[in-house]
């Protein structure tokens, strides 16, 4: 090859050499370029999706306080709960029976206290009565807020204000306030420290929905419908003063008393003592008196019962009021001896069954009737299931398992069955109005409203032969006591032995009268009671118609003029006293 060919071939090399090596380097330089460009856009993703991470905990928390129900901190309640509003009470005629009224809580914030010790001495100046040792221990604690004392007095907030001790503060509550005290407690009810009802009329209110509406806030501070009962507060007065009268009395250790519009069912007045006052229901002793013996407690209640049997017999058509039964001898029956406590050994008429309260009588009539018709009139006359009415306090009558025929005889007397006074003085209004059963309420309710749930239980004539009965009883047998001139009352006492240890204890007797009056038109029904009532010489032998008829008698003679029940004198009731 030529030199000039070599030259060539050479030259030809080195160009495709260099051109080869700007290609490579082009080409690496958009490599170069392209990763910097993916890198930046992942970058930006990544930016991108840590603040869509971010932002979507943060919504996520969001939703969940918001939807979360608020925390209680060291009995802390929410403010709309402090100020939830409770209606007011009222009796049938507009009087104040229970209504809210404003307070101040007092409160610590322990992160705050410098020095436990001075705050405690300083306010040991105010609130005299101050646990010192619990008070220590919440002002110690690590938590953020603490009670130390719940319903302060404005002279107490303002005495704690001037001692200015840092961290301490008040809350704005609402507090329960019963002008009448006493009076109505058992019908009533109280509440507990945070405002809701613990029992009587109140706790009812919040089984209807109250309870409900404060949970949700819609109670907060607004001002609600008040709540009027059927209770007339003036009645209630006297019945209440007569049942508290009664104890000192006759050293009894309870006592209570009812009146019931026997056309409506509608309960006047009602009382049992002890009793409490419903604004310091937790007081040394109080709870002595939370037992409400009328609805909630349970007794034999003796001769009363023979009311019910003897109504028994006549709807049922065994006998009429011309009827005799031979009260000569005693029962013998399964080991007992039924025998009369005011035996007169001879055959006695229906009305002198029921003057003379004869068991043996009594006994002869359940005896006719037999053991099914028996529970089955008493079930009617609701005097052996649990009553139902407002009142969430109300028990359960016991009867025996299996109704044998002793059974039958001594329950036809008040003996074997425990139901409360209450539903004694119901099925008593069932005798007089005509043989209807209405169910008692605590509310308003007009006469037709009565008539729409009114049951017939016993015929309407067995319902006349009754108030005759009544008022027989009242004017020549044992309902004496209770006479009060001009109103004409009747009725039937019942005398029965407690059980003591599973024996009848003669020197403890549980007495009652069942009543109604005027009888030539029945308009009311009042039952009374005294539990192991004593006579003057200390013993238990005092008898219904020495302590129980008394009371009704009190009660009588001072509410039916405030009932509208006009007096009627002479023999057709037509003569008028005058005085001059």
């Amino acid at each position: 090859m030529s030199f000039l060919s070599r030259i060539m071939v050479l030259k030809s090399r080195a160009h495709f050499s260099a051109g080869n090596r700007v290609r490579i380097e082009k080409a690496t330089f958009e490599g170069s370029r392209k990763r910097k460009s993916a890198q930046a856009k992942n970058r930006v993703g990544l930016l991108i999706a840590g603040f869509a991470v971010f932002y979507c905990v943060i919504g996520g928390r969001l939703v969940q306080y918001g939807v979360a129900q608020p925390l209680t901190t060291s009995s802390i309640l929410p403010a709309d709960r402090l100020l939830a509003s409770r209606p007011d009470i009222l009796d049938r005629n507009g009087a104040v029976l229970a209504t809210d009224i404003r307070t101040v809580s007092l409160f610590a914030e322990p992160h705050k206290i410098v020095d436990a010790d001075e705050v405690i001495e300083k306010l040991s100046t105010v609130l005299h009565d101050l646990d010192v040792k619990s008070t220590y221990s919440k002002l110690k604690s690590s938590s953020r807020f603490q009670w130390l004392r719940r319903q302060l007095s404005p002279k107490q907030q303002s005495q704690i204000l001037a001692l200015g001790i840092p961290g301490i503060g008040f809350r704005p509550e609402k507090r329960r306030f019963y002008p009448g005290g006493p009076t109505a407690a058992h019908v009533v009810g109280y509440v507990n420290i945070d405002n809701r009802g613990v029992a009587g009329m109140e706790r009812y209110i919040d089984s209807q929905g109250l309870t409900d509406l404060a949970a949700v806030g819609m109670t907060s501070n607004q001002p609600l419908e008040p709540v009027r009962l059927s209770i007339d507060l003036r009645v209630q007065s006297i019945v209440r003063d007569v049942v508290v009268e009664a104890i000192g009395k006759y050293k009894a250790i309870g006592a209570g008393a009812v009146v019931i519009d026997v056309h409506t069912g509608e309960i006047l007045g009602m009382a049992s003592a002890p009793d409490f006052d419903p604004n310091e229901p937790n007081a040394e002793g109080a709870e002595q008196g939370w037992m409400n013996r009328m609805s909630n407690g349970t007794f034999e209640m003796g001769s009363t019962f023979k009311s019910f049997t003897l109504a028994m017999g006549l709807d049922d058509g065994k006998m009429n009021l011309n009827s005799t039964f031979d009260a000569r001898f005693p029962i013998r029956i399964g080991g007992f001896t039924i025998k009369d406590f005011h035996g007169k050994g001879r055959v006695l008429s229906v009305p002198e069954i029921f003057q003379y309260s004869s068991n043996i009588g009594t006994a002869k009539i359940a005896d006719a009737v037999g053991i099914e018709g028996h529970k089955d009139f008493l079930t009617r006359l609701g005097l052996l299931t649990r009553m139902k009415t407002e009142l969430p306090e109300v028990a359960q009558p016991s009867q025996p398992r299996v109704w044998k025929k002793i059974n039958s005889i001594t329950i036809s007397f008040g003996h074997g069955v425990s139901t409360t006074p209450l539903q004694t003085a119901v099925a008593g209004v069932s005798l007089v109005n005509g043989g209807k059963y209405l169910a008692p309420t605590f509310l308003p309710r007009t006469r037709e409203e009565a008539d729409k749930i009114a049951v017939q239980v016993m015929k309407p004539s067995t319902s006349k032969d009754m108030r005759f009965l009544f008022e027989w009883n009242g004017v020549n047998g044992s309902g004496r006591n209770a006479r009060v001139a001009g109103f004409n009352v009747g009725g039937k006492t019942g005398t029965a032995d407690k059980v003591v240890n599973g024996r009848y204890a003669h020197d403890k007797n549980f007495n009652a009268f069942l009543a109604a009056f005027p009888m030539d038109n029945p308009q009311y029904v009042v039952l009374s009671f005294a539990d192991e009532p004593k006579t003057d010489k200390g013993n238990g032998a005092a008898l219904a118609a020495t302590s129980a008829a008394p009371m009704v008698k009190e009660i009588i003679s001072r509410a039916a003029p405030i009932l509208g029940v006009k007096p009627k004198f002479g023999n057709d009731g037509s003569a008028l006293l005058v005085s001059y």
